[in-house]
């Protein structure tokens, strides 16, 4: 930089320059720091409506999966119910077998004639030792269907 007493001795414009060029890099970072403000807050922007978006799409994933869900526990509970109603309508099956089974005894007994009892199957006493190896349950995309 250029002394001031230079300046005295000197033409003057150059020490008129000095200070119009650093006012001129000055008004020049300040454009250049508003621009990449600018730039920055851009950027900002778009990062806030793509993270918005994001929300959106996966609001929508969670709505879908939870409505997917409630149908499934619903499927759920109507195959329970079901599965239920099967239980009750074997053990009654297995008392009418047992008695049928009783009174074809005391017939045999009574008439003195030999009748042909048959055995009631262990599946039906123990529905929950099957007689075979455990196969694995097949599975149509029909069924699962929401």
């Amino acid at each position: 930089m250029v002394a001031p007493s230079q300046c005295l001795t000197s033409s003057g414009s150059e020490c008129n320059q000095r200070p119009a060029a650093a006012d001129e890099r000055k008004r020049k970072r300040m454009e250049s720091n508003r621009e990449s403000a600018r730039r920055s807050r851009m950027r900002k922007q778009k990062q806030v409506e793509d993270l918005l978006g994001q929300v959106s799409q996966l609001q929508n994933a969670n709505s879908k999966l939870a409505n997917g869900i409630n149908a499934t526990a619903q499927k759920y509970a109507e195959i329970e119910s079901a599965n239920n109603v099967l239980r009750a309508q074997l053990m009654e099956l297995t008392d009418r077998l047992h008695s049928l089974n009783s009174v074809l005894q005391v017939v045999e007994v009574v008439s003195g004639l030999a009748v042909d009892i048959p055995e009631i199957p262990d599946l039906l006493m123990k529905p929950w030792q099957l007689p075979c190896p455990i196969q694995p349950i097949t599975a149509s995309a029909d069924m699962l269907q929401l």
